[in-house]
């Protein structure tokens, strides 16, 4: 068994390699984050383009699911967290608003359709 001590350039040399396998390794990683990244974006991208067209117009039903309670524009807040809405189109909303349904008082959709009683 050799005592022999490295000298200080094989001392260099082998921390140069240790460097480099472990930037090698850190390449490899965030290539594959990168890779994911892309993957994911490209889902996204794919998602939003095949999502139908938000409706115009939406009338909210009541919890026997029978009777109309509101009448909302396709995009409120509101009716997306009721769950009871269905599209319709804007006929339907107007007659629904002249037998006096309730308009959504955050979207406002009888000033958006210039209906007035």
């Amino acid at each position: 068994m050799s005592d022999a001590v490295p000298s200080r350039l094989e001392l260099l040399l082998f921390a140069r390699r240790v460097v480099v396998q472990q930037a090698e390794a850190s390449l490899v990683q965030l290539d594959r984050w990168i890779a994911e990244e892309r993957r994911r974006d490209e889902e996204r991208r794919r998602g939003e383009e095949r999502r139908p067209p938000a409706p115009e117009w939406l009338v909210q039903y009541g919890l026997n699911r029978r009777n109309v309670d509101a009448v909302h524009v396709g995009d409120c807040w509101a009716a997306a967290k009721s769950g009871r809405c269905r599209p319709v189109g804007r006929e339907l909303v107007l007659d629904a608003l002249r037998q006096g349904v309730a308009p959504c008082v955050h979207c406002r959709p009888d000033t958006a359709l210039g209906f007035m009683e």
